[in-house]
């Protein structure tokens, strides 16, 4: 499959580190920054069977050279500003796909016509193949086409087909912008730890670790996750002393509610 992935921001480049190694394809990553003073590196150049990546300056020459995939990897503000230049790329039978958060799949259609469309919010993990990814198609893409996203996909962690847009958005706010709540959660604990006396170094390394094995743990126990923090929790411990300073009044929960809301809402702003 001939793939175009216009953009190598954060998201765009974590996928590319999966996708670079799946040899059925070829890729064709245009970017800005890889722009080239030479007049050639304005025409997209062919690719051998060894040659299964280059990078490319955007926009490059249309030429004759359409893709079977094209994926949209810009901020969604930025959508109507770059689409018109890649609307013409796809060969026939081709699929769209974008990555751009809350960008319907009605505002792809008007800035590309019929071609079949593919919503996909994966998350920043997909750089190390741990990622999650939430799929959501239009009734125009055929189910080969949906294999092969899910095949793309899957290179770079867990995939979930959902069934509409708003599923998609609510997925958004859960998986899609959820590393970022973690690694928020984590620097506060990090930050706990250092008041208590560890350095920054072992600070960091004792949450990530404890959060590490406790996530491992949950994923190998088929007891739900109030079991577990019952199961380490005994009467009148340091536990559930902890556990009373955290979240006794739901304090916790409510955050953390108001959280996925905050971007749930943020996500329909955006389509």
């Amino acid at each position: 499959m001939r793939i175009a992935l216009v953009g190598h921001g954060k998201m765009g480049a974590a996928l590319l580190q999966q996708w670079r190694s799946l040899k059925a394809h070829q890729f064709w990553v245009i970017a800005p920054r890889f722009a080239e003073a030479s007049a050639a590196a304005s025409v997209v150049p062919p690719l051998q069977a060894s040659e299964r990546l280059a990078f490319l300056p955007e926009p490059p020459g249309i030429a004759d050279c359409r893709f079977d995939l094209v994926v949209m990897a810009v901020k969604p503000q930025l959508m109507d500003m770059v689409a018109p230049a890649y609307a013409a790329r796809l060969a026939p039978g081709g699929l769209l796909a974008s990555i751009a958060a809350g960008c319907s799949i009605a505002r792809l259609h008007s800035l590309f016509g019929a071609a079949p469309v593919v919503r996909i919010m994966p998350n920043l993990p997909a750089a190390i193949g741990a990622g999650v990814s939430g799929l959501c198609a239009d009734d125009r893409a055929t189910a080969a086409q949906r294999d092969a996203i899910t095949a793309l996909m899957a290179a770079a962690g867990t995939t979930l087909w959902l069934d509409n847009e708003d599923q998609l958005d609510r997925f958004t706010a859960v998986a899609g912008s959820g590393p970022g709540y973690i690694f928020e959660i984590a620097r506060a604990y990090a930050s706990a730890a250092e008041s208590l006396g560890f350095p920054p170094e072992q600070a960091r390394s004792l949450t990530l670790s404890t959060m590490a094995g406790a996530i491992a743990m949950a994923q190998a126990e088929r007891s739900s996750l109030a079991e577990l923090r019952t199961s380490v929790t005994s009467r009148n411990g340091t536990t559930a002393a902890g556990l009373a300073a955290l979240n006794a009044d739901g304090g916790l929960s409510a955050r953390l509610t108001a959280t996925l809301d905050a971007a749930y809402r943020r996500a329909i702003a955006l389509r």
